[in-house]
């Protein structure tokens, strides 16, 4: 290997400062140019500097860095942003084996991009051969570094499978999502029990949302519900608490749904509020709500009901879906 001092090392870098000599030294030492000759001693300065080094050789096995940088510069797929790593060759290091199997995937890709036919675990696995590297492991600090988008490998996401309760398949129907189990239960026995309707509306599916899980379980609709539950000519009706975040929860789901798709089950909520007029005094709205709503689901309503909902929501205070039981829904059926 080629010698070289450190005084010609400080001429041939033009610095202005002996700071900018050690910065400068110590990046070369990093990067795998330079390896210091320790026997030689330092030169007694602070920082010390090594009086000599060796130059490494590109290609050496001595000069790693070197062959990460032909590596990213060279060998990468176009998808990929190197910037990163160029800049930090160390974390390369750590993370290449990692990278280089995502470079086989995206290079195999060609100029061409997946249907989103597979879950998240199950790309992962075809990518890494770990079906949690991207759920719960390093794979979205990877895909990070290497400036890859989640929506560039063409996955979907999977959640709990939608709960449901199916009285018919005939179409056209309307669907009742509803956000809270014990109602989905009480409606579902009604049904079972005395028929079709619920406040004098027909339904043919309840679906259990569970809360802002249903955000989630959205896309079950695309590509795990039965076919008939898909169909355009279907009603979707929304039914939960009268509160800011069941408020919310309509509204988030609906802009995912064609406009006019999904609407407020107006009759339910309507009966919760005259109901809710014999109690002295109606629960506090819990802690942390997100208040921020829109007015897309006050639309659906009478402005004597707005200014009802409206007051009550102003107050802190909320109605539950369990204000409801299995005996409202019987007092319907007559």
């Amino acid at each position: 290997m080629k010698r070289i001092n450190l005084e010609t090392l400080e001429k041939d870098a033009h610095l202005s400062s002996y700071t900018q000599l050690c910065e400068y030294i110590y990046h070369e030492i990093e990067t795998g140019h330079l390896k210091p000759v320790k026997a030689r001693g330092t030169n007694g300065k602070k920082p010390a500097l090594y009086r000599e080094y060796h130059i490494l050789e590109p290609g050496s096995e001595q000069d790693p860095y070197r062959l990460y940088e032909e590596e990213l510069n060279y060998q990468m797929s176009t998808k990929i942003s190197t910037d990163y790593y160029l800049r930090h060759l160390d974390q390369y290091k750590k993370d290449r084996a990692w990278v280089l199997k995502l470079n086989a995937y995206l290079l195999a890709q060609k100029d061409s991009a997946p249907t989103p036919t597979i879950s998240k675990n199950e790309r992962s696995f075809q990518i890494w051969g770990r079906e949690k590297f991207l759920q719960a492991e390093q794979g979205k600090k990877i895909l990070n570094r290497c400036g890859v988008a989640p929506s560039q490998l063409s996955f979907y996401e999977t959640s709990e499978p939608l709960a449901y309760y199916s009285s018919h398949r005939r179409i056209p129907q309307n669907l009742l999502i509803l956000e809270n189990k014990d109602t989905f239960y009480s409606i579902r026995r009604h049904l079972m029990e005395y028929g079709e309707t619920v406040f004098g509306t027909p339904f043919g599916t309840l679906i259990y949302g569970a809360g802002k899980g249903i955000l989630r379980s959205y896309q079950d609709f695309s590509f795990c519900v039965e076919p008939y539950m898909r169909a355009q000519e279907n009603q979707l009706y929304y039914f939960g608490d009268l509160d800011y975040e069941g408020i919310g929860i309509y509204e988030r789901l609906a802009e995912r749904f064609a406009r006019n798709r999904l609407i407020p089950f107006g009759a339910a909520y309507e009966r919760m509020i005259q109901k809710s007029r014999v109690y002295s005094e109606l629960p506090e709205t819990k802690a942390g709500q997100n208040r921020s709503i829109g007015g897309y689901f006050f639309s659906f309503f009478s402005e004597r009901t707005v200014r009802e909902m409206t007051k009550i929501l102003e107050s802190g205070r909320y109605i539950p879906q369990e204000i409801l039981n299995i005996g409202d829904f019987k007092t319907e059926a007559g």
